[in-house]
């Protein structure tokens, strides 16, 4: 059964893409919670709310807050989206229509890069340096795909791309929802960004908060593979984002991580990976790598998120590295007309 608790608002936040910070009050103990007002619509001091505590009781990391799943007091007279027929989070309580962009059309090979990554916190990088790499004249977007957060509102580094340009949009994929645009599937919304929007590069990734169990295949980077194999049927130009690292304190993830590991070892054709100067690896002899320089001091001066995992640029520097070495190699492709 799901954790639900009844609970009372006692702080109401403004509402911030889609989401709004409380303080609720649960069992005689003040507790943090969000609300995703695309689903239960916003929340004022007072009202009766049903909260879902599993995380916080938990004590996970990025998901450690309490979740709305129904506001008692305000929230029982949503009317859905006009004309919508396709569910997300079907057979769910929280299911709900959304038109789908897939159009019945079908143009491949396309002509154009598709990036895949399989960590949230690679986003901000990439897009940086793709912008550097493009003079901002390239149309880098997201796709935001499941293994990490479904809900499209959630990452505040997706609003801060999109107001400094470095986003040409967002959208999201499966089931995740939320995003500027909704797709049944990754596949769909590779060929829509491309195809239809004239996105220059793709950009697939989950969302903030990876899902992991310490175990080969069961972590949300595992993600990557799918989003591989649908650029690649496409005929897209694919690039898989390197997860590296010079200052995670588990082995598994020192040099290149086992989630890229994976990836590469069970791909079912080739790809390219980009590799910084100074942290380079050995690859599976059937992939190709572009060994580039970046800007790592540049890209710790733009303002962007820089740190991972609470670590900093300078404790981590060969996982900032590796995310802007892709983003170079994808603007160098999309300049290219590849």
């Amino acid at each position: 059964m799901l954790k639900l608790r009844l609970g009372v608002v006692v702080d109401a936040g403004p509402e911030t893409d889609g989401f709004q910070r409380l303080a609720v009050e649960v069992a005689a103990q003040q507790r943090q919670a969000l609300a995703d007002t695309k689903l239960v619509g916003r929340c004022a001091v007072g009202d009766e709310v049903v909260v879902n505590t599993e995380a916080q009781d938990l004590g996970l990391g990025s998901g450690g807050f309490d979740l709305v799943h129904v506001n008692l007091t305000r929230g029982l007279d949503g009317e859905g989206l006009p004309g919508a027929h396709v569910m997300k989070l079907n057979y769910t309580s929280l299911q709900h229509a959304v038109i789908p962009v897939e159009g019945e059309g079908l143009k491949v090979p396309l002509n154009a890069p598709v990036g895949v990554f399989g960590l949230h916190g690679q986003l901000a990088p990439v897009a940086w340096a793709f912008g550097q790499a493009t003079g901002s004249k390239g149309r880098m977007g997201y796709i935001q795909t499941t293994g990490g957060a479904l809900s499209g509102g959630f990452s505040m580094v997706v609003g801060q791309l999109r107001q400094l340009d470095l986003l040409a949009g967002h959208l999201t994929a499966g089931q995740a929802f939320g995003g500027e645009g909704e797709a049944i599937t990754t596949i769909g919304a590779i060929h829509h960004a491309i195809v239809d929007l004239g996105w220059d590069v793709a950009l697939c990734g989950p969302g903030p908060g990876i899902l992991g169990s310490a175990s080969t295949l069961g972590h949300g980077g595992m993600i990557a593979l799918d989003s591989v194999h649908a650029a690649l049927s496409l005929g897209a130009p694919t690039l898989l984002v390197a997860r590296m690292s010079s200052g995670d304190p588990r082995p598994r993830h020192h040099g290149l991580s086992h989630h890229t590991q994976s990836v590469l070892d069970l791909a079912l054709a080739p790809v390219t990976v980009a590799l910084a100067q100074g942290f380079e690896a050995t690859l599976p002899d059937r992939h190709s790598k572009e060994v580039v320089t970046v800007d790592l001091a540049g890209y710790e001066a733009s303002g962007l998120p820089a740190t991972t995992m609470g670590r900093t640029i300078v404790e981590d520097p060969a996982f900032f590295s590796a995310a802007l070495a892709a983003g170079v190699v994808l603007g160098d492709l999309a300049t290219s007309g590849q």
